[in-house]
Order: structure tokens, then sequence, then C-alpha cells
């Protein structure tokens, strides 16, 4: 396998480099395109439109895909999550949310093997950085998810491991992919990041329509910093300018992802200190109830807090949405992933 091609996240022209090289059309580059992208084949083989004799060249020269899934579970509530695993041995999760009565089908993309945030309530940063996904390791995970369930992934949101502003140009080349090749809207294209400003920058100047979401998860500078080591470096203070700046280049709307945690950014005063940080910032508001992990203490708050506090931010004038919980009980929730295998 080692001197064959990797089909899985080949643009059409690069698809089309190979099939000049096997003496055959570009017709044919893009039958094998579609093969990949639109109806997720797992092999040579089933690309039934391409002769016999065709399929057995191409499979000479490459393979649709050198990943494995390592292991995959499903969740009472439909939610699906697979740690697949690299050639280099590597390990990363990704996860297929399915939502009732939606039509939507949302994949959660890891952008790298471990995260160097090593956010307190996160068991992705638990591991460490090991090292960045590239573009076609990006892709492969919506493949995969297509592959194996044989369903159309409609949005895909960069919110499992790492941080993709951390690992930038791999994550921009897997959006134009998503875009251009499998063909979802990039209105359907999400990234959260922790608040790296100089990605968040750099986005402001790229004509996208993608949407920003920042984790927020703290109204304070001081609550912050206990939650996120990211404070550190890059502040509320400047985080709200760099915002101000995206949404005014962008003309987008923004989401806040804010984590409630009990006892901790959950209270009243709380609340009023968010809406306060939000005031001047075109954006909606994602209220995550924490999902516990083994290694700290916070907990989860009751219903009525959290209520409490959706009630206080939409009086501010902000939409407010509570995230529905897909796969809390696989460990599949936010700031669940990690990589963890169990042999």
């Amino acid at each position: 396998m080692k001197d064959k091609v990797i089909l899985s996240g080949l643009t059409q022209k690069e698809i089309e480099n190979i099939t000049d090289t096997l003496g055959a059309s570009k017709f044919r580059a893009r039958q094998i395109h579609n093969w990949i992208y639109l109806k997720s084949v797992s092999s040579i083989d089933e690309m039934t439109d391409l002769s016999v004799k065709f399929r057995e060249q191409l499979k000479e020269a490459a393979v649709i895909s050198d990943t494995k899934i390592h292991t995959k579970q499903t969740s009472s509530d439909g939610t699906i999550k697979y740690l697949l695993e690299f050639p280099d041995g590597e390990k990363v999760e990704t996860v297929l949310m399915r939502f009732d009565n939606r039509a939507n089908l949302t994949a959660c993309v890891s952008s790298q093997i471990g995260c160097a945030v090593n956010c307190s309530f996160c068991a992705t940063g638990k591991r460490g950085f090991i090292r960045n996904l590239t573009y076609k390791e990006i892709v492969e995970q919506v493949l995969t998810i297509q592959r194996d369930t044989g369903l159309k992934v409609t949005n895909v949101v960069f919110m499992g491991q790492g941080e993709p502003l951390l690992n930038l140009d791999n994550v921009l080349k897997a959006m134009d992919i998503f875009n251009e090749d499998f063909q979802i809207g990039q209105r359907r294209l999400t990234v959260s990041t922790s608040g790296i400003i100089p990605g968040i920058n750099k986005l402001a100047n790229l004509d996208m329509q993608s949407t920003l979401a920042i984790s927020l998860h703290a109204p304070n500078h001081n609550t912050r910093l206990q939650l996120m080591r990211i404070e550190n470096k890059y502040n509320m203070e400047n985080l709200h300018s760099a915002l101000k700046n995206y949404i005014e280049k962008t003309g987008r709307r923004i989401t806040i992802e804010y984590l409630l945690i009990k006892d901790l950014n959950d209270t009243l005063e709380s609340a009023k200190e968010l809406v306060h940080y939000l005031a001047d910032l075109k954006c909606n508001i994602n209220l995550i109830p924490y999902n516990p992990t083994e290694k700290n203490d916070y907990e989860k708050p009751s219903r009525n807090s959290v209520m409490r506090f959706k009630s206080i931010l939409e009086q501010s004038g902000k939409k407010v949405t509570v995230r529905l919980e897909r796969g809390a009980d696989i460990d599949a929730a936010c700031g669940q992933l990690r990589g963890k295998v169990s042999d």
C-alpha cells in the first residue's frame, strides 16, 4: 500500500493526474471523484460504471483509504463515536450526531491528536499535544462516517479533539474540500476556537460564509483563567477586540459557547457579567451544561440554574440555546473526547 496513492482527500484535479497517468479521460476522474465523495464507496470494485479492466489498473495504482476504524460505539440517542487509526498508529475520535425530526447529520471532527490548550474541564487536553492532523486526515473522518453508515453528512463542526486555529492551514484546506467536493455549503461549516487571536484575525480577512464559534466559558478574566490556560496568552479584553473586528469585517454573527459548571460560572452575577461582555457583539449564545469527566471536581448545574441563566441572557436581546446533550453515555459529548483506547 505504501506505493499506492490514497484517493480520499484528493480533489478532482488531483484525481485527473492519476487518470492521465493511466491513459484515461478526465470524465473517468469525475466518476471516481463522485464515487468517493458523493457515494462514499469503500473499495474501487464498487465503482461499477468503470470497466473491470480499468478498475484493475486503478487498484494497482491507488486505494481509497489507509485509515481504519479501531473502535465504534453507538449511544442510546443514536450518536456514533469512532476511534480512527492512522498508518502511524496514532488514533483520533470523530462523532456523528443525529437529531430527532431533523434531516441534518452533523460530523464533529478533530483537528489535532491531543491538544496543547489543556482546558481544565476537557478530557482531550490531558493527553497533551501529539501532532496536527493533515487536511486529508480531517476529511477522512467524514468519509469514514459516510462509508460506514451509508448516510450523507450535511454539517461539519470542528469541535472534536484539538484547537482548529492552531492547525489553521490544514483546517482551511479541509473546509475547501467539504465545500467543493462534498458539496456542503459554507454556512454548514463551523470552526470552534478557544480564542486564538491571530487565527481569528486571519479568518476575518478571508471571504468565508462559515460560522466562527468561540469557547468563552467564563464571564471574567479570573474565572476564565481558572478554566482555560489560554487566557494567560489571549485574554478576554483582547479577544473582545478581535471578535469586534471579525464581526465588522465579515458581517457574520458569531456563536458564543458557554459551558455551565455548577456554582462556578452559572450564578446570577456570572450571567450579568456575561451580558455586559457580549453587549456590543453580534452573536448567538449556546449554553452547554457540563458533562463530567474523570479528572476534576466540576459538577453539572441543575436544570433550574441553566434555565435561569438562559432567561437573563435572553432579556438582553440575544438569541440563546441550550445544547442538546448527545452521546454522553459513550463519552462523546462536549469535552469528553480524548482518544481513549480500551484494548
